[in-house]
């Protein structure tokens, strides 16, 4: 199982230089990748978490980390489909492959925030249909040029829209969701699945079974889907009791070792994410400098091998 990293993108540690720590220590310790998460507006009568109150654009961060990097991998986990045109996600995603040397992994979602679909000015009627139409479009601007598609929701006249991504026939898209629909999606239609940051080992588990069994009724190989864990790490100083615990969260030590109970549900990649630690990381109250202390610790104690 690879082990990669969340970018600083929540809160008041995601600066500039924190995002460049993050990233360049994550590329020198070997790290697969560095991923980042989208939240569009925090609705002000919300009561959601503090992590979705402040948050940077993650197309930009790991255009940002890009610069910074040269070996690790960059991940959306992920963006919201149908709040972009497809061919304007496509233009950015390609840029980032191109410009990164093609290492981009696009994370790739429906989302669930009714005040975020109002703000983006895209209807919620027919979400799944329009999704499926959209994945189609997206996938010809990446993989062909000239390109040109008609469909119901979505379309493109015959144009030329290089410059084509570096990777062949296109940056992996992974898809995010729960639904059954949504992880029969992600094993007929993604290169993988992105669980959810609420998910348990056994919700993670199911998830990727699911992806996987429907991967395989589509005729493709189990192996044809990629799942990835957000690992949302809460370190502490002191350890924290089990039976409730979660595997992820307490000393650097027990997270060391409940990385190992991912790896027993045969998933593909875990990436540490201290933004969503509410409390002391991304929050924007938190102490940013105390929040990047914490993630320093996990960083250099998780580091592959």
């Amino acid at each position: 199982m690879d082990v990669s990293f969340a970018l600083p993108t929540s809160g008041a540690w995601a600066t500039p230089e924190n995002i460049t720590e993050i990233a360049r220590t994550a590329d020198e310790r070997g790290y697969r990748g560095v991923w980042t998460f989208q939240r569009v507006l925090y609705p002000a009568d919300s009561q959601l978490p503090a992590v979705y109150r402040s948050v940077l654009d993650p197309l930009i961060a790991l255009g940002f980390a890009a610069a910074v990097t040269s070996r690790v991998r960059l991940g959306l986990a992920v963006v919201n489909g149908p709040f972009y045109a497809p061919a304007i996600l496509a233009k950015q995603l390609a840029a980032i492959d191109v410009l990164s040397g093609g290492r981009l992994d696009a994370g790739i979602g429906l989302g669930w925030a009714a005040e975020e679909y109002a703000a983006a000015g895209v209807p919620t009627e027919h979400r799944g249909r329009r999704f499926d139409e959209w994945l189609d479009c997206l996938d010809a601007l990446l993989t062909q040029d000239p390109v040109e598609f008609a469909g119901e929701f979505y379309t493109v006249p015959r144009s030329f829209v290089a410059p084509a991504p570096v990777q062949r026939p296109r940056p992996p898209v992974l898809l995010g969701g729960t639904a059954p629909a949504a992880l029969r999606r992600a094993g007929t239609r993604g290169d993988g699945w992105i669980s959810f940051s609420r998910a348990s080992v056994e919700d993670v588990r199911s998830g990727a079974g699911a992806v996987r069994d429907a991967a395989e009724r589509a005729g493709r190989s189990r192996d044809d889907v990629r799942c990835v864990v957000r690992g949302v790490a809460r370190v502490r100083d002191d350890a924290v009791p089990d039976p409730d615990r979660a595997p992820l969260h307490g000393t650097v030590a027990q997270i060391r070792e409940g990385l190992a109970r991912y790896a027993d549900c045969g998933v593909d990649e875990v990436f540490l994410d201290p933004n969503f630690d509410s409390e002391q990381v991304g929050n924007p109250a938190a102490d940013a400098a105390a929040a990047m202390a914490r993630a320093r610790m996990l960083l250099d104690a998780c580091a592959p091998g």
